[in-house]
C-alpha cells in the first residue's frame, strides 16, 4: 500500500517536470496530451496520461525493490 502512495508522488513529479519541458516548447506531446492550466493567474502544464504512465512505472520499480 505504501509503495502505491509513494508511486503517486513520484508519478506526479515526473508528469509535472516532463509536461513543463514539453509544454514550454509549444508542443502537446502527441498522445501525451500536455495541456496548459491556469489557476489564480499561475500557469502550469499537466498531462494525465503521463501521470498514469509515471505512476505505473514507479509502482513497478518500487515493488521490485521489496
Amino acid at each position: 500500500m505504501f509503495a502505491f502512495l509513494k508511486s503517486i508522488v513520484l508519478g506526479a513529479a515526473l508528469a509535472f517536470i516532463l509536461s513543463l519541458f514539453i509544454g514550454s516548447g509549444g508542443g502537446t506531446g502527441g498522445p501525451l496530451n500536455v495541456r496548459s492550466y491556469t489557476i489564480e493567474e499561475v500557469q502550469f502544464f499537466w498531462s494525465w496520461p503521463l501521470f498514469v504512465i509515471g505512476t505505473g512505472l514507479s509502482f513497478g520499480i518500487l515493488l521490485l525493490m521489496d
